[in-house]
């Protein structure tokens, strides 16, 4: 079982940076691929970044590449997702997502999710 712990959201203006911060528990989290996915009101959630148990192959959604980049510290058991140039089409509540296989996490079919963390971008 894992359970996951996003942070690090927050209201920022067009241009500006953040960085989100998953945190998982239990003592797998190492052996298992992560990802970052975001929703917003009335829309289905979508795809934003994954990366693999190793950090060694990562994976972006076209409108965030050059932009947001993932990484993971397994020894904190923490994934994260830093995120520059920020858009207003940026803004939606993102989600941390673990699963043991890549693919899984790719087609956001994976077993765990956190709670979420909002990310508000003005114009």
């Amino acid at each position: 079982q894992v359970q996951l712990v996003e942070s690090g959201g927050g209201l920022v203006q067009a241009g500006d940076s953040l960085r989100l911060s998953c945190t998982a528990s239990g003592r797998t989290f190492g052996s298992y691929a992560m990802g970052w996915f975001r929703q917003t009101p009335g829309k289905e959630r979508e795809f934003v970044a994954a990366i693999t148990w190793s950090g060694g192959t990562t994976y972006y959604k076209d409108s965030v590449k050059g932009r947001f980049t993932i990484s993971r510290d397994n020894a904190k058991n923490t994934v994260y997702l830093q995120m520059n140039s920020l858009k207003p089409e940026d803004t939606a509540l993102y989600y941390c997502a673990a699963d043991a296989r890549f693919n899984t996490v790719l087609a956001g079919t994976n077993n765990y999710w956190g709670q979420g963390t909002q990310v508000t971008v003005s114009s």
